[in-house]
């Protein structure tokens, strides 16, 4: 489901690349008000459901006590994807104030476009983005230091393991050998060898920008210890710690331990595949398979509580064409406070994006113990880089790593380092 859900994202965000060339300029921005202006405002949340129920309590809860600042929530229009609607509206200057549902991938396009407001320019917004976020939040900064977001949410994913299938091949459903890249490629081999599944693992093989957030980014993240892609300009996946990564993808499809052509369904779900790389989102969605959850592996095991992996996470933006943006910036916190923060857990099982969330919550976690481990995971998280051209060079990655570790048509080395060269020339545009 949210495989499929994101694949409708591909092609919109590729075409944000176009529109940036569009971006209004800062008198235009001026013009749609400033942030001391206050009154009634607009906003997006997505079609999620739980989500809708979310947004609906908590507008509800604001204009009961705000009649002079009322907000109108809608779910986001309908389009291909969130990311191809949201940049249409920016290009004709008709945003919300705020949307809850904004790609932290897509944030250096729409603010190339001029599409969002610097939370910087209230006077307690880079203090309440840090203090709310905690460690890791200058993963969310632009170039220029300033937060275009406020992280909202995060799905960090881990690794889902069918314990019935487990079990069939013979292998221990509750401590299964998953924590180095040997004990997860033995374990891979006798679930297929036996016949228990099909596949040990079925990631995406598709080529997509954003499939690298489910098989590789997650494994070097963790094998680096919570680096990204790019830090500083300088690409990281052709370092021993990323080509160690694709080593150990290229022999799980090498020996057909993952298939190299996409699901007919959800793999997982239909019992094809063993295990999958997944956040929390999946635990209602895969309520009829008996899981086990255990984080990404390491090539020699990490620590459970050192181990890192992907965020998989959305943000909050507060958009230009907003007049009323002190009404804005006041429901923005409002809504991310930690009552709202609690009910977010409450009605979706995703995950807060603040500091100590396990302590936070603690009675929750106590009594949905099925989300615990993703409350611990999400203090080890890492963001996708906020880059320019970030679309182009995570598209640039994957042509790389499907040839060359997907299909085995080249070697990894050479490859990841031609990649690394052509991404360090995006970067810099």
């Amino acid at each position: 489901m949210h495989s499929r859900r994101m694949r409708r994202v591909a092609v919109a965000l590729t075409a944000l690349l176009v529109l940036t060339a569009c971006a209004r300029d800062g008198d235009e921005e001026d013009e749609a008000g400033g942030e001391e202006a206050s009154g009634p405002i607009d906003i997006w949340y997505s079609n999620n459901e739980a989500e809708i129920a979310w947004g609906q309590a908590v507008v509800e809860a604001w204009n009961a006590e705000h009649p002079d600042e009322e907000v109108s929530a809608q779910e986001i229009p309908a389009g291909d994807s969130s990311e191809e609607v949201i940049q249409a509206s920016i290009a004709a200057g008709n945003t919300p104030c705020l949307i809850y549902n904004t790609s932290p991938a897509a944030v250096p396009q729409f603010e190339r476009q001029g599409g969002l407001v610097a939370l910087d320019e209230f006077s307690d917004g880079a203090s309440y983005v840090q203090e709310r976020t905690g460690e890791g939040v200058e993963q969310y900064q632009s170039a220029d230091g300033q937060y275009f977001q406020l992280p909202w949410k995060a799905n960090p994913v881990m690794v889902f393991y069918n314990r019935a299938l487990f079990e069939e091949a013979g292998i221990d459903s509750e401590e299964p050998p998953l924590a180095t890249y040997e004990e997860f490629l033995q374990t891979s081999r006798t679930l297929v060898e036996s016949g228990a599944a099909e596949a040990a693992i079925w990631p995406s093989p598709a080529s997509q920008f954003f499939q690298p957030w489910f098989d590789f980014y997650p494994l070097f993240a963790a094998q680096t210890g919570g680096a990204q892609l790019v830090e500083e300009g300088e690409p990281r996946f052709a370092s021993e710690e990323g080509l160690a990564v694709a080593g150990f993808w290229r022999t799980m499809y090498d020996e057909g331990l993952s298939p190299k052509e996409e699901a007919a369904g959800d793999a997982f779900a239909d019992g094809q595949s063993a295990m999958a790389i997944v956040g929390p989102w999946a635990i209602a969605v895969y309520g009829e398979v008996d899981w086990g959850v255990v984080p990404v592996p390491t090539a020699d095991g990490t620590p459970v509580e050192e181990t890192y992996s992907f965020s998989d996470a959305k943000s909050i933006g507060l958009y230009s064409s907003c007049e009323n943006r002190a009404t804005a910036w006041e429901f923005l916190k409002f809504s991310t406070s930690e009552e709202n923060d609690g009910l977010l857990l409450a009605e979706t099982g995703q995950m807060p994006m603040r500091a100590d969330l396990p302590g936070t919550y603690a009675d929750y976690f106590e009594e949905n113990p099925d989300y615990q481990l993703f409350a611990d995971q999400a203090a080890r998280t890492v963001e996708v880089p906020n880059v320019e051209n970030s679309i182009n060079m995570w598209q640039t990655f994957r042509n790389a790593y499907s040839e060359a570790v997907i299909f085995g048509e080249a070697e990894v080395e050479p490859t990841f380092e031609q990649a690394a060269e052509e991404i360090t020339g995006l970067i810099a545009e």
